[in-house]
């Protein structure tokens, strides 16, 4: 039996994931701040007596407490700061969420002779690329301050490795949709265009629509990092389907009436991740298509 501890586990992909390695058998524990009352996301596993504990990710010492009371095998780091538009309007809350904290975690994780531990990134650290679909070799160079505090993390992760010998692994996530995705708040634009659809509300677009997302499913990321949490590979894999829907293609498949506003800054204008290197190291492949995908969550 592994012992997972899952940061922001109570969140939209963390408690999907909790409840993927509860249902292998593994040993699975929480930290999450709780701030948004997300603990619903986890009903299923608190049945199962799974150990929660609140904390801030930035709380060095509460981070410390709870992995010196968890002992974990592999940590799931999955607490972060995630609106692109929050980030570029506070980027210095940004960098302590997703810099501070992960530094927090890793250093959590080294203290108690963790083995492990898989960082979720994202594909904002690659900016508009120019190469489609994208590998792992292709350039940083971020648009936003959220992009940039998460390559940032991405090193402090290759830190440890090299100083300390800790395995560690990043997972740059496309664009990542599903059930218990909020529709408010941080959610990304197929929460908020279902949400729309089901309401019968027109669509806001920001932009011309023609901007393209790599849609994967929160089902197929999570068997990545549970393969992730359980492989001996090292650095950064891209976790995406390899395939392009702009934005505008998404609200057709909804059936969505749309009005266009401007553009908002650090708006990337063309993002696909090539999942090849995940296939070869991981096993892994991206399985939901989008249409079923937002059949989940109509």
């Amino acid at each position: 039996m592994t012992r997972a501890l899952v940061t922001g586990g109570a969140g939209f992909i963390g408690s999907h994931l909790v409840d993927a390695l509860l249902a292998r058998g593994d040993e699975v524990a929480v930290v999450d701040h709780l701030s948004r009352g997300h603990t619903h996301n986890l009903a299923g596993a608190i049945e199962r007596g799974i150990a929660i504990h609140k904390a801030e990710v930035t709380d060095v010492e509460a981070m410390l407490a709870a992995f010196q009371e968890v002992r974990p095998d592999v940590v799931y780091h999955l607490a972060a700061q995630i609106d692109v538009r929050r980030s570029v309007g506070d980027p210095s809350t940004d960098a302590h969420v997703n810099i501070g904290g992960t530094a927090a975690v890793l250093e959590a994780a080294r203290e108690v002779g963790a083995r492990r531990v898989v960082l979720a990134s994202t594909a904002g650290v690659y900016g508009d690329p120019g190469v489609l679909p994208t590998p792992e070799h292709a350039p940083i160079a971020p648009l936003s301050p959220y992009g940039a505090s998460k390559a940032a993390a991405e090193t402090y992760m290759q830190l440890f490795t090299r100083l300390h010998g800790l395995s560690t692994l990043a997972l740059r996530m496309a664009n990542v949709y599903g059930p218990r995705q909020d529709p408010h708040g941080e959610a990304g634009v197929v929460a908020i265009f279902t949400g729309a659809a089901r309401d019968g509300r027109t669509a806001i677009i920001y932009g011309d629509g023609a901007q393209t997302r790599d849609y994967v499913h929160v089902s197929d990321v999570v068997r990545a990092f549970a393969a992730a949490g359980r492989s001996p590979v090292t650095g950064v894999l891209n976790v995406s389907t390899g395939h392009e829907t702009s934005v505008a293609g998404l609200a057709s498949l909804l059936g969505l009436e749309t009005e266009l506003r401007p553009g908002r800054a650090g708006e990337i204008l063309r993002s696909c991740l090539d999942p090849t290197a995940a296939a070869q190291a991981l096993g892994w492949k991206a399985k939901m298509s989008l249409a079923d995908g937002l059949e989940t969550i109509r």
